[in-house]
């Protein structure tokens, strides 16, 4: 057998990151917990350096913290993370939709609509991981049409604590819209109504953001 090529350093810290990302995201590492590359590094089959560098980049996307000459740990879930990162997110997709409007293809909203089924159906049934990652799928086409890869890099450090906030309250958002208003964004979109289109997305990330900030203030 050929001698195969060993991994690029940095292919591997990309790939600590987003398993431990990942991990944060979906509660599977709690909020408060502590993080030791002593620790995860033999979990993960790696050296302690990779995971440093990935335990830095977390620091620096708000989802771990440093206590100075104690600890590292997962950030603590608070109602100030929903009402900061929430109207950022909430501006960025908006201003993709724009961009995107009059990009837009058949193909592009069956590939919406079909997000949106999706989405319902995850929602229905309590499936967090499902529903999260349809409404990605939703929103993917419009930062896909917007071919502005600043919105995308800028959503990419912000997105992540929006996603962690949903999966840690998914169960107090059985009574939301998301869906509905997905509906009437599609509805925008298909008559040509971009600035209605961005409004509408705007709203749909700023009324997410409220809930998850009103649910999260009575654990404080």
């Amino acid at each position: 057998m050929r001698e195969l090529s060993k991994i690029p350093r940095e292919s591997l810290r990309d790939h600590v990151h987003q398993v431990l990302q990942a991990a944060i995201v979906s509660g599977e590492i709690g909020p408060g917990e502590r993080l030791r590359d002593l620790d995860l590094a033999p979990q993960l089959g790696v050296s302690r350096t990779p995971v440093r560098e990935a335990l830095q980049r977390l620091e620096a996307e708000g989802l771990v913290e440093t206590i100075p000459g104690s600890m590292t740990r997962v950030t603590p879930l608070v109602s100030r993370e929903a009402w900061d990162a929430f109207p950022v997110v909430a501006a960025l997709h908006a201003l993709a939709t724009r961009l995107a409007a009059d990009r837009m293809s058949a193909d592009d909203l069956a590939e919406m609509q079909a997000a949106n089924d999706a989405l319902r159906a995850c929602m229905e049934s309590g499936d967090t991981g499902g529903a999260i990652r349809a409404d990605d799928r939703f929103h993917a086409v419009l930062l896909r049409s917007s071919n502005n890869r600043e919105i995308q890099h800028a959503l990419q450090r912000a997105m992540p604590k929006v996603r962690r906030l949903e999966a840690a309250q998914f169960g107090s958002l059985a009574g939301q819209t998301s869906w509905q208003q997905h509906r009437d964004i599609l509805a925008a979109l298909s008559a040509g109504a971009a600035r209605d289109a961005a409004a509408l997305v705007e709203e749909n990330w700023l009324s997410l953001g409220r809930f998850l900030a009103r649910a999260l203030q009575p654990g404080e």
